[in-house]
């Protein structure tokens, strides 16, 4: 009868290690579309054994844990595959809005491997601007005594020094939108460390004894990882005891520790183009991860086309006084001489249709609108003391069609890396994500085995009783 029972307890066992496997696969199906989900899979063991007359019996089958399928390496390759798309997706989505602020249309055209952007101007650009303000020295040189000529050369020198201001303000206030940007991937860098060494505290004092069984809380841990990725380039180094160290390098390439086992070493911080960060407060070397992208094209791209505004500017001032106001008589400037940037380009507060000139000899000369006119086609060099290189229209399509180009390569950056991203993605997947058709398998085996299990308790169940009833009076 011993041997009766022995198997009635083994069947128990059975029920509640099939019925544990049953749950397990219901919660891989349930997560099938969670990105941060691994699948899981019940380790089955024998439970020991019991001696009998008729020798060692199996006590039967136990649960003896649970395991991932998670695969570090494809891991390690998608946070950084992550961090590369994060700081490419911020750069194109903020040279978009800089080329939105220059107010010109570009137009790129492929030609079969290369790409080429060509300029297409819109009614509110620089461009337009440019063109209009000479284009009414040249009506005003053919009326030069036209009080309506000369009311329209002023309206369109307003319209051109406010098109210069107006643009500046506009690149400036991408770039106070990209200094909020790296702040906030760098506050939410600094919770995603906090979570990281919360996640790995609790999974050192659960897995005391039982290595790698908190596999709910590492797959938590690894979506924490991921968005810290998705803000700045990161390694990390799994410990004996399932913590994770999470580290970055300084300026000279040493590992700097951000996170060590349940501690944040040290928050990150950001000051003007440099991230700072652990015990130390190092600073880092940061190539990747939206913040990187921020910053990169606030000091970069943009900052060089706020640059070359300032230039053209200068250039316009410069060589518009100078045939204007050639003997430097006081006041008698076109445009303020102290505005030489496309922040601070002004008329000359003196100037006015009634004392605005055409020309300097009599009445009818129109040598002055003649001279500024033909500014626009007149070719510059840096190398001869100038502000610019080529004439003004070059100079500028330079500028404009310079934008153009980088968004384009963005463009194509973005493309090819969501591309390799979304493959390691899938590599992944197929490792450790979950498959439907292994798990509607596994459902029915653990099914059957379930049943199989309950029949044989029912029957063990049966023989006791009549076993009993038999032995009663």
């Amino acid at each position: 009868m011993s041997g009766l029972f022995s198997s009635l307890d083994a069947s128990v066992q059975a029920l509640n290690a099939q019925s544990y496997a049953i749950n397990i696969t219901g919660k891989n199906v349930a997560n099938l579309n969670n990105p941060s989900y691994s699948d899981e899979s019940v380790v089955f063991g024998s439970s020991g054994t019991t001696d009998t007359p008729e020798g060692p019996m199996s006590s039967g089958i136990e649960v003896e844990g649970v395991t991932s399928a998670r695969d570090s390496l494809l891991d390690a390759q998608v946070v950084n595959q992550i961090s590369v798309a994060s700081s490419l997706t911020t750069q194109q989505q903020f040279l978009q809005t800089a080329q939105s602020g220059l107010g010109e249309n570009l137009t790129n055209t492929s030609a079969s491997s290369s790409t080429s952007t060509t300029t297409s101007t819109g009614t509110s650009g620089l461009s337009t601007a440019l063109d209009s303000f000479f284009n009414s020295f040249q009506s005003l040189a053919a009326a030069p005594t036209s009080t309506a000529q000369k009311q329209s050369v002023l309206q369109q020198a307003a319209i051109l020094t406010d098109t210069f201001q107006q643009t500046d303000a506009n690149l400036a206030q991408v770039q106070t939108e990209l200094t909020s940007q790296a702040q906030s991937g760098v506050s939410d860098a600094n919770q995603q460390l906090k979570t990281i060494a919360q996640l790995n505290g609790q999974i050192t004092a659960m897995e005391a004894g039982h290595p790698g069984s908190a596999v709910d809380l590492r797959d938590e841990r690894e979506a924490a990882v991921e968005q810290l990725a998705a803000d700045v380039p990161i390694t990390t180094t799994q410990a004996a005891n399932g913590s994770l160290q999470v580290s970055m390098t300084d300026t000279s390439g040493n590992p700097v520790a951000l996170v060590n086992g349940s501690t944040v070493t040290g928050p990150l911080a950001v000051s003007g183009g440099s991230i700072t960060g652990g015990a130390s407060a190092a600073t880092l070397q940061v190539s990747s991860g939206s913040v990187y992208g921020a910053l990169s094209v606030r000091d970069g791209e943009i900052q060089n086309v706020r640059t070359s505004l300032d230039s053209l500017a200068d250039q316009i001032v410069t060589s518009v006084n100078s045939v204007y106001n050639p003997t430097s008589a006081p006041g008698g400037n076109f445009f303020d001489p102290t505005g030489t940037t496309a922040a601070t380009i002004a008329l000359s507060g003196s100037l006015s249709p009634s004392n605005l000139t055409a020309g300097t000899g009599a009445a009818g000369d129109n040598s002055i609108a003649l001279a500024v006119a033909g500014i626009a086609s007149q070719t510059f060099s840096t190398g001869g003391g100038d502000a610019i290189d080529g004439t003004i229209d070059q100079y500028y399509s330079g500028v404009v069609t310079g934008l153009g180009q980088t968004l384009s390569s963005t463009d194509n950056q973005v493309t090819n890396e969501n591309a390799l991203l979304n493959l390691v993605q899938t590599q992944r997947d197929n490792a450790s994500g979950v498959s439907m058709d292994t798990e509607m398998g596994n459902l029915m085996k653990y099914q059957n085995a379930y049943q199989a299990s309950a029949r044989v308790f029912s029957t063990i169940d049966a023989l006791l009783s009549t076993l009993i009833n038999t032995g009663s009076p």
